[in-house]
């Protein structure tokens, strides 16, 4: 008999509502649901595919060993003890920091490893924890630790109510919105009365746009620079009515006369007339925000790049006010509850052992992780989880990560794949996947453009012979941590009655509302629950010392000097590499599903037509990509939608290593665009690492 189930999709931060209809242990269907109140029935093609990762038969269900090249099902508790072993071991021989984690991007979609994997990890004591951040959206975080007193107060664009929407280095149309948490933000696009996009690829979202500017990899914060110099310079700057708690206004000033538009166009390839309109307009526009992403953050300035962005705004009025740059007002409040762990954010603590890296927020940068694991002496990486993630594919120079996996003592996974990183592992612990397990947005309804609130029980519940995420986590820290009452506590409570305890603490909560939110009353509206738009939540939100917001902080400063120096000596005359996101795929980690990777082959090099009539190469052609690090042979699709001078290669491919279990994806393997990034290319500033812009040559096969 056929039963309908309302879930959310956990594949990316769209959070869009879903119908999940099934027959006995079959999923037959899979829709949007139009009673959502935030995604009001829109889902993109990865939706559906969530029925392909539940039946997939290369998913794993039980544990496996490695003996070998083989690969042996085990038993729960005896996996749980070899793996408690291994880990003891590398910690008693070595100590606590021989021990590494990396943690994958759907650790925050996930609300089981955001309520026991995070305590777990932090307790194991090693200041060598890696994630994703680092490739990610490190610098946005840095920016609002430095302006905002905390990591995870990161304004988001009020994109409904805008009415220019400025837009650098990020493709929401594909993406639904990254750090804005946006369904169907096509659509909403189409509301906006003018879009901008500054990108060195006509993406989807200019397509969309009124207009579109190409800018050189990696000068962003030149242009943004470029951009403030021009408000101090014609008095534009108008801070509204946060003018009382802003400082550091006359330093960036005085820093900003340095980069004028017409030092800046050369390097930026934006026209200095064009900078300068485009100043005024966002001076001149009440209701404007700037928005940087992904390709903001993964270069060589994007510590500042991102500062920039947070400047722009707070010097044109746009910050906390309807239709700019909001904070959020979430169920679940993560600041508070960051704080009540003493996590309120952390920058350069310590830095790696091999090439000095910062830390940042009690992580490393994996860019190091790598040099780490090769390199002899005290602290050297001996021991290594992974959750939830697949860094060989989705970090800088994944081919000499692949090398050093395999120098590790003992390596653990918590993964439901056999894949290009977990082959290292000698065990692997597969947890349930989506429709198994409950689902709150605990983290991303932070940087939700709209304050909604949402519980999804599992589709369907996992067999005897499974385990949650958190089950493992937890089985994990009582044997290598020890017990106790805290454990026993944790693993009768469950993630639930955590979200339970969040809820009513939070804004909308019973201590506030007379009928306010519960975990009981979620369950009671299973599309979900809108909270309102955003509101100004200034200057009593700020979580800086003396509640002021300093525009100017010094670790920026210092930084300038740097960018100064690419105006005299700018880029060269060689090819650079971009990445590029796509809409039926989701890093590395939806390629087995084939309804996702069937038809033409997507994993190809965008090139411009002058850059292939140069090189002799012709659409279609295989074409050789080299780079510092790496070779790689890839299909060729000549289009002028990239700017000259510059390459694009999706993320996420390089399905074709052997040692895996993904037969589809390994039937459209594409290649690895991070087999000829640079892990030695980072922010200096940030240690993020600079994925954009990498120089590369080109040649035919």
């Amino acid at each position: 008999m056929a039963t309908t189930h309302h879930h959310s999709c956990t594949l990316c931060e769209a959070t869009c509502g879903i119908t999940v209809t099934v027959d006995g242990d079959r999923v037959t269907g899979i829709r949007g649901d139009k009673d959502d109140p935030f995604s009001r029935g829109y889902i993109c093609p990865k939706a559906t595919a969530l029925a392909d990762v539940h039946h997939d038969p290369d998913r794993l269900r039980r544990p496996l060993v490695r003996f070998g090249d083989e690969w042996i099902e085990t038993s729960w508790p005896a996996a749980f003890e070899l793996v408690a072993s291994g880990l003891r071991e590398v910690r008693d021989r070595h100590g606590k920091h021989a021990l590494a984690v990396y943690q994958g991007n759907p650790s925050a979609h996930n609300l089981g490893l955001i309520t026991y994997g995070q305590p777990f990890f932090r307790a194991l004591g090693t200041r060598n924890l890696f994630s994703a951040t680092s490739v990610d959206q490190l610098p946005h975080m840095l920016a609002a630790l430095e302006l905002f007193g905390h990591q995870l107060l990161m304004p988001v664009p009020d994109i409904d109510r805008t009415d220019l929407f400025l837009c650098l280095g990020g493709n929401p149309a594909v993406s639904n919105g990254s750090i804005m948490t946006a369904p169907n933000v096509r659509a909403r696009l189409k509301d906006v009365r003018r879009v901008v996009v500054v990108d060195p690829r006509r993406t989807e979202t200019a397509e969309l746009a009124d207009e579109h500017l190409f800018i050189r990899p990696g000068t962003d914060a030149l242009l943004l620079f470029s951009m403030v110099n021009v408000l101090f310079a014609e008095n534009l700057v108008c801070t509204g009515r946060l003018i009382p708690h802003l400082v550091g206004t006359g330093i960036l000033a005085e820093v900003a006369r340095g980069f004028p538009p017409e030092r800046t166009a050369p390097v930026t390839g934006v026209d200095a007339d064009r900078v300068r309109a485009l100043a005024r307009e966002l001076a001149g526009t009440s209701r404007a925000v700037v928005y940087g992403r992904v390709g903001v953050c993964t270069q060589e300035f994007g510590g500042l790049a991102a500062w920039l962005v947070v400047v722009l705004n707070a010097l044109t009025g746009h910050l906390d006010e309807p239709g700019g740059a909001m904070f959020t007002t979430p169920a679940v409040d993560a600041i508070p509850l960051a704080a009540l762990s003493g996590n309120r954010g952390s920058f350069g603590r310590y830095r790696s052992r091999v090439r000095g890296l910062p830390e940042f927020g009690g992580e490393l940068p994996v860019a190091a992780l790598a040099e780490e694991i090769e390199t002899p002496g005290a602290g050297r990486i001996r021991g290594l989880i992974t959750s939830a993630g697949n860094p060989v594919l989705s970090s800088p120079n994944g081919a000499r990560l692949d090398a050093a996996l395999d120098e590790l003592d003992f390596m653990v996974s918590i993964d439901p794949y056999l894949n290009e990183t977990t082959r290292h592992a000698d065990v692997i612990l597969p947890p349930t996947t989506h429709l198994e397990r409950s689902h709150y947005e605990l983290a991303l309804a932070n940087y939700s453009v709209r304050n909604v609130a949402k519980y999804s029980p599992p589709v369907f519940r996992r067999g005897p012979d499974q385990r949650h995420d958190w089950e493992i986590i937890l089985e994990l820290a009582t044997r290598v941590l020890g017990g106790g009452a805290p454990a026993r506590l944790l693993a009768g409570l469950g993630p639930e009655a955590l979200l339970e305890l969040g809820l009513r603490a939070g804004p909308h909560g019973l201590r506030k509302l007379h009928r306010g939110l519960s975990l009981r009353s979620l369950k009671r509206q299973p599309h979900g629950v809108d909270l309102g738009p955003l509101e100004r939540r200034l200057p009593g939100r700020l979580a800086t010392r003396r509640g002021q917001i300093n525009l100017a902080p010094r670790v920026y400063l210092d930084d300038v000097p740097r960018l100064r120096d690419l105006l005299d000596e700018p880029p060269g005359g060689e090819l650079v590499l971009i990445g590029r996101r796509q809409l039926r795929s989701n890093n590395s980690w939806m390629h087995n599903s084939e309804r996702l990777v069937k038809g033409r082959d997507r994993c190809t090099l965008l090139v411009h037509p002058d850059d292939a009539r140069e090189r002799g190469l012709a659409d279609g052609d295989r074409a050789v990509l080299s780079s510092a690090t790496g070779t790689i042979e890839v299909p060729v699709e000549i289009t002028d939608a990239i700017m000259p001078g510059v390459v694009s290669l999706p993320h996420g491919w390089g399905h074709g290593r052997t040692g895996t279990l993904l037969r589809v994806a390994a039937e459209h393997p594409g290649v690895s665009a991070n087999d000829v990034t640079d892990e030695r290319r980072v922010d200096a500033l940030t240690g993020t690492g600079a994925l954009s812009g990498v120089p590369v040559r080109l040649g035919g096969a």
